[in-house]
C-alpha cells in the first residue's frame, strides 16, 4: 500500500508563503490524479487543488490565483504552493491521490496524514 510524507505545513503571517510537499512510496504502479483538501476547525472538509496525470489543474474559487499545485511524477511527489496566505488558509491540508499497484489492479484513494498550516489573524 501506498504511504505518503507530507511536510512544509507551518505557523506563517498573512501575506507570507509556504509551498507543502506529499511525497508517495511503497507499491506503487501508477498514480493518476493528485490533489490537496483541507480541513478547518469546525467546518467540512474541502477541496483545493487537483492535477491530473497530464497535468491539467484545477482550484477551488477561494484559493485560485493565490494557490498552484505541480507534480513530479518521477519521483511521485506532489507540491502546493500557497502564496498570499489569509488566516481563512488556516487548516489541516491532507494530499490524495489515486493509485493503483499493479497493472490491471483496482484504483483507489489513498490519504496522507496531514500537516498544519496556521495564518494568524
Amino acid at each position: 500500500q501506498v504511504q505518503f510524507v507530507e511536510t512544509g505545513g507551518d505557523l506563517v503571517q498573512p501575506g507570507g508563503s509556504l509551498r507543502l510537499s506529499c511525497a508517495a512510496s511503497g507499491s506503487i504502479f501508477r498514480i493518476f490524479t493528485m490533489g490537496w483538501y483541507r480541513q478547518a476547525p469546525g467546518k467540512q472538509r474541502e477541496l483545493v487543488a487537483t492535477i491530473t496525470q497530464d497535468s491539467s489543474t484545477s482550484y477551488a474559487d477561494n484559493v485560485k490565483g493565490r494557490f498552484t499545485i505541480s507534480r513530479d511524477n518521477a519521483r511521485s511527489i506532489q507540491y502546493l504552493q500557497m502564496n498570499s496566505l489569509e488566516p481563512e488558509d488556516t487548516a489541516v491540508y491532507y494530499c490524495v491521490e489515486d493509485c493503483v499497484e499493479t497493472l490491471g489492479g483496482t484504483t483507489y484513494t489513498a490519504w496522507g496524514q496531514g500537516t498544519q498550516v496556521a495564518v494568524p489573524s
